[in-house]
């Protein structure tokens, strides 16, 4: 029945009016359709002709103030609520009938009148005892207090009820539910079975779906064996409830049991399977039993082709995804919004985003997720910019976006760099009132860890209320990305309270671990994460390897290298990325050659590090081959890197003529790093003009990289050109340009011990100065000269050890005092080691008879009796990168 255009917008149709009146007349029906649908029409006063065809029909009111019940009834009739109280006040405390207080209670439910609602259970209350409510008042009660999601004041209804029926354990259980306590709920059923109460065909739907939702399999079962024991086996609906907790559990082959055994199966059966498998990444078989529907001439409905084509876009083949949409088109669907969604969903998925956008230019209603399938297609395939101006064009057509458009368009602020507008869409999404969402929390904090604001990002973590797995993962990455490691495993510890780290946690932590050279606590997570059943699933096992690795244990690295059965080619990236680190060209170049046996591709990664293996062993002929066989023999094009590794490779090994040469005939323009590989280069032969020469096209294409600038200044004090040492000082300080302070990690029993440049917090500090102390005593005692014993004028210039802050000797000398003599000493560092802490660790690895090895942000430096293995041709403070 369609509603005049002249009708009042709060009007009543005579049906609604009519089924509420049946509810009136006979109030202990339960009201099932509340409970099962989710609600009744909202009730609104009659219109004038409705009014005047009930007058005709019932007899004349009697006074209201003679009979408050009745009066209250008949206005509830005619949907007058403020009537109704109006005469519930004039009773003055006196407690009315049963019938009229539920007449109320329903008309406020069905208003969704709050304030109300509320007003008529302190009347209640302040009229009679309720202490013991009546079955038929505490289930309107009941109904009305879950319909507004109060389920503290439903539950301390259901307490005071003296008997309570299976509506009343089915208001509860739904409502529990419905807000998510899926426990709760399924906790309330099993009581409703120990009081006594038989379920019946609406509590099982409801039940089973909290089974699904929780995944509890076992309790699932439990639930289908009471749905045989009390004879609703042959309910269409419970079945279909049967079978999607079933799929939500993963056990499709069970629900396909349940689905096949049906005496008679309706749409929602068939969609609950369909959605089943593709739930579960079934999707031929999915869309196998779509063709069986189609075959049996069952028409399919919205819901039907929205989960057909959704699960398209999952499949290689799109052209079934386009055969989906000619079907979609060709049955009429797409006068539907929501199918519209699905379809820019699904080409967005197979990265078609010329048909989505043709589809979404055209879908003439646009809902929010119309808005948010575009954004988080172009976020998806690599279009954050894109992203970004369908986000404005939907702020421009007036539509609030929900907390799955904030999410994507987080992201691409995120991956574009864009702190200013992730920063305004953190107040839009603030204004709208969505922060609070875990989903929304979880995109700023990575925006802000992604755009180097660390602290914005623990702020919002401190805020979020509720905090999953991916949260902790997110907030680990985060200060793992923002070089603040030791932070991040203490993060770890806190996330064991309350959350299960899943395998992205455990990578998140192995990096933090490996930035610290924290071996003993990576190995502890390893641990942890095989006590889990996570050791071997997706990239962990490349995250242990990279652990070792950058540890500087390359035995412990190659064990879990053989280990793997099938090894990607990160794995042996991992592994010659170890050794180009160590200076083991050789070593490099042996596991290149089982690399290629085993028919494994290299790629561009490989190259580089196999490169940069050369360079840091002097390899020249063996890298200048690598780099002629590139796109030759392997296909790759050297890009950028490939060439900073050969004019490397060329600088170091003194040929810097040929460095030159070889940068002038690049067929790509070369960047600050191929500058700054040739002016390190010039650095270790102290060739100055060049090195100027170097450092000017360095500082035209980067002048904010620290590194570039201590690289001239080693340059000059090398060369003994103090005043041009000074000059570039000056130009640093100008422009403000700072190193991070140096800070060294070491690890002894187990427990990672962090050392600033400078601090003198740690409790063992003046011991560790008397061992420094004494360790100089004794180099100058065995008749060396340490490097600090220079001339005033070399002093006050100061070489690139201000930029280093020797905490890498503190760390040394807490390892000396903390170990047994004998024992290696492994420290990490941030920063690079300057040419003073270089030849003093030389000088003590001698004295005190102990292998050190130091890894800066370059290269490892293994120290012993008294030389070390990079050959002296640190890069003390330059940059590659």
């Amino acid at each position: 029945m369609a509603i005049s255009a002249n009708r009042p917008p709060n009007s009543l149709l005579f049906s609604d009016h009519y089924h509420f009146l049946r509810l009136l007349s006979n109030p202990t029906r339960p009201n099932y359709l509340n409970l099962h649908s989710g609600g009744l029409p909202n009730p609104h006063p009659l219109s004038s002709h409705d009014s005047q065809h009930l007058s005709a029909l019932s007899p004349a009111p009697a006074p209201a103030s003679a009979y408050p019940d009745a009066g209250i009834r008949r206005l509830c009739i005619r949907g007058d609520l403020e009537g109704a109280l109006e005469l519930l006040d004039s009773a003055e405390g006196r407690r009315l009938d049963d019938d009229a207080y539920v007449a109320l209670l329903r008309l406020c439910e069905w208003k969704r009148a709050v304030d109300e609602g509320f007003r008529v259970y302190s009347h209640i209350s302040f009229s009679s005892s309720i202490t013991c409510l009546s079955t038929l008042l505490g289930n309107a009660l009941l109904s009305m207090f879950v319909r507004f999601g109060d389920l503290l004041s439903a539950w301390s209804v259901f307490g005071k009820m003296v008997e309570r029926d299976v509506f009343s354990w089915n208001v509860m259980i739904g409502g529990y539910a419905k807000s998510g306590f899926l426990d709760e709920a399924l906790d309330l059923y099993h009581r409703m079975l120990w009081s006594g109460a038989r379920p019946d065909l609406y509590t099982f739907p409801c039940v089973l779906r909290s089974c699904g939702g929780v995944t509890d399999l076992i309790r699932g079962r439990e639930v289908h064996a009471h749905v045989v024991r009390f004879g609703f086996s042959s309910e269409v609906d419970v079945l279909n409830a049967l079978i999607t907790m079933y799929a939500k559990c993963g056990y499709c082959a069970t629900a396909r049991n349940v689905f096949d055994g049906m005496p008679r199966r309706d749409c929602i059966s068939w969609n609950a399977m369909i959605a089943g498998y593709f739930e579960n990444e079934n999707c031929a078989e999915g869309l196998e039993l779509f063709l069986t529907m189609r075959n049996l001439t069952l028409e399919p409905d919205v819901m039907t082709m929205t989960s057909v084509i959704s699960a398209s876009g999952l499949l290689p083949d799109s052209e079934f995804g386009k055969g989906i949409h000619g079907y979609a088109i060709r049955m009429n669907f797409l006068t539907d919004v929501s199918v519209h969604n699905s379809l820019i969903q699904m080409y967005t998925t197979l990265g078609d985003l010329e048909e989505a956008e043709k589809i979404f230019l055209r879908q003439e209603s646009k809902d929010v997720v119309s808005w948010t399938a575009m954004i988080s297609g172009y976020e998806k395939n690599g279009s954050p910019d894109k992203a970004l101006e369908v986000f404005e064009q939907m702020g421009a057509n007036d539509v609030v976006p929900d907390e799955v458009t904030i999410a994507s368009v987080l992201s691409s602020c995120a991956s574009l760099g864009r702190l200013d507008s992730g920063t305004k869409v953190h107040e839009l999404a603030r204004n709208i009132g969505i922060t609070p969402c875990t989903m929304v929390g979880n995109a700023l904090l990575d925006m802000y860890s992604k755009s180097r604001c660390i602290d914005k990002a623990l702020e919002v973590f401190r805020q979020m209320p509720e905090k999953d797995v991916v949260t902790w993962s997110s907030v680990i990455s985060g200060l793992r990305i923002n070089r603040r490691s030791f932070e991040a495993l203490s993060y770890l510890r806190q996330m064991h309270v309350d959350v299960k780290p899943n395998s992205i946690t455990f990578i998140a932590a192995l990096s933090a671990c490996a930035a610290v050279g924290a071996l003993m606590c990576g190995k502890e997570i390893h641990a942890q994460a095989l006590r889990s059943g996570l050791g071997y699933e997706g990239c962990l096992p490349n995250a242990l390897l990279d652990l070792y690795v950058k540890c500087g244990r390359m035995e412990y690295a190659w064990t879990q290298f053989n280990i793997f059965k099938e090894k990607d080619i990160v794995s042996w990236n991992i592994m010659l990325t170890g050794y180009a680190g160590k200076g083991r060209g050789d070593l490099a170049v042996s596991l290149f050659n089982q690399m290629i046996e085993a028919s494994v591709h290299p790629d561009e990664v490989t190259m580089v590090s196999l490169l940069c293996a050369c360079s840091r062993s002097g390899m020249v002929s063996q890298g200048w081959d690598y780099f002629d066989s590139m796109k030759r023999k392997y296909s790759i094009t050297p890009n950028l890197k490939h060439y900073a590794c050969m004019v490397d490779l060329l600088g170091r090994a003194g040929y810097l003529g040929q460095a030159y040469q070889f940068i002038n005939d690049m067929p790509i323009e070369p960047d600050a790093a191929i500058w700054g590989a040739l002016l390190n280069g010039c650095r270790i032969h102290h060739q100055v003009e060049l090195g100027e020469y170097a450092a000017k096209h360095v500082f035209e294409l980067d002048d904010r990289s620290v590194g570039y600038y201590v690289l001239l200044c080693n340059l000059y004090a090398d060369s003994g050109r103090w005043d041009q040492l000074a000059r570039a000082r000056k130009v640093m300080r100008e422009r403000g340009l700072e190193m991070d302070p140096g800070c060294s990690w070491v690890e002894v029993k187990g427990v990672v011990h962090a050392f600033l440049s400078s601090d003198e917090s740690h409790p063992q500090i003046k011991e560790i100065y008397a061992m420094l102390k004494g360790l100089y005593d004794r180099i100058k005692a065995a008749g060396f000269t340490l490097p600090e014993d220079q001339s005033i004028a070399q002093m006050e210039a100061s070489k690139s050890d201000i930029f280093c802050g020797h905490s890498e000797r503190l760390a040394v000398a807490f390892g000396l005092i903390n170990t047994t003599p004998g024992m290696p000493i492994w420290v990490t560092k941030n920063l690079y080691m300057c040419q003073n802490c270089h030849s003093i660790l030389k000088l003590i690895s001698k004295i005190v008879r102990r292998e050190i090895t130091v890894r800066d942000t370059e290269q490892f430096h293994h120290f012993k009796d008294g030389s070390c293995s990079c050959r002296d041709e640190g890069y003390w403070g330059g940059s590659m990168r």
